[in-house]
């Protein structure tokens, strides 16, 4: 029997997560439910007799994988993994799966979210209004006919660029890989500074990568259009933040929203984005629905965890 130890909390009330997950403790494994440390020490105790490690976004550094003397795999309740030490889990042979799609349809509604707000001037006006004043001074603009430029066509970005098309925008592309679905309902594809010199809004849906790491930097936004605004709900470190902010400043684009950062908050109080015009920032909140967190829970434990029990690992990114 298995030891599985849930090293922080997956946003659901504990008796929901023992719920799901009680199709295989009934088999007699063992949940363990922790909630979330940064102490390194304190990991250390508590993975050293694991033999399934469930985390959502917290940083799992290699020297906790090292600790974990029976560890055989790692089921991260969230879609990314960059903040996993791949390195340390291949020099055990640890596998890995993540949960694939729990949060597409919400990331690709907040990434709109954020659109609608910036072209509205919603978070000034909501100010002005709460202090007695009017619109004098704003006016809006329509997102309905702006050409959209989706950076990454994977599960999100098509979701996000099905969005705009049925909200009446022009949509746009760049990947590795062009998707056929997305091209038959009308998408066209373009390399990566064609689509940022012709797009009203730049949305980034690309995983964090070496060779994305730093892709919008300050010539890339150079590149846009000086209405044009940009959308990051992908991870922080794709974008230069500091190059962003001074674009902002300078007026060199209208906008951006933008709900990761180079860190997970909170944010330093002299993070330059919070100090930059136009700018709408969000706690990294795209994959945090109530509906997206028993989601990932049934994910991870319904598909993941009970498919690698039985010799058959799924979302595998190990």
């Amino acid at each position: 029997m298995k030891k599985i130890v849930v090293l922080e909390s997956l946003a659901i009330p504990e008796e929901e997560l023992r719920e799901i997950a009680k199709p295989i403790t009934d088999q007699g494994h063992e949940l363990v439910l922790y909630e979330k440390t940064d102490d390194v020490e304190v990991l250390k105790e508590r993975v050293k007799d694991a033999d399934i490690l469930v985390i959502g976004n917290m940083p799992l550094p290699g020297e906790v994988i090292r600790a974990a003397e029976k560890l055989e795999y790692i089921a991260v309740a969230f879609t990314g993994v960059d903040h996993v030490d791949l390195e340390a889990c291949k020099e055990k042979n640890i596998k890995v799966s993540n949960a694939s799609g729990y949060a597409t349809i919400n990331v690709a509604e907040l990434a709109i979210g954020l659109m609608i707000t910036l072209l509205r001037h919603i978070v000034p006006l909501d100010k002005i209004t709460r202090e007695g004043g009017t619109m004098a001074g704003y006016q809006g603009r329509d997102l309905r006919g702006k050409t959209v430029g989706v950076v990454g066509a994977g599960a999100i970005g098509r979701e996000t660029a099905k969005l705009l098309l049925a909200l009446g925008c022009n949509v746009i592309a760049y990947d590795v890989v062009e998707n056929d679905e997305l091209k038959k309902l009308g998408v066209k594809y373009m390399p990566l500074d064609d689509l940022l010199k012709e797009s009203d809004i730049v949305t980034i849906h690309v995983p964090l990568l070496d060779s994305t790491r730093g892709l919008i930097n300050k010539e890339r936004l150079e590149l846009m259009k000086e209405s044009a605004i940009l959308i990051n709900c992908a991870r922080g470190p794709i974008v230069d933040n500091e190059a962003l902010a001074e674009a902002l400043k300078e007026g060199k684009i209208a906008g951006a929203g933008i709900d990761v950062f180079d860190m997970e908050p909170p944010l330093p109080l002299d993070y330059p984005l919070l100090h930059a015009p136009n700018c709408v920032v969000t706690p990294h909140i795209g994959f945090a629905t109530k509906e997206a967190m028993v989601r990932r829970a049934h994910i991870t434990f319904d598909d993941n965890i009970a498919n690698w029990l039985k010799g058959n690992q799924k979302n595998v990114i190990l």
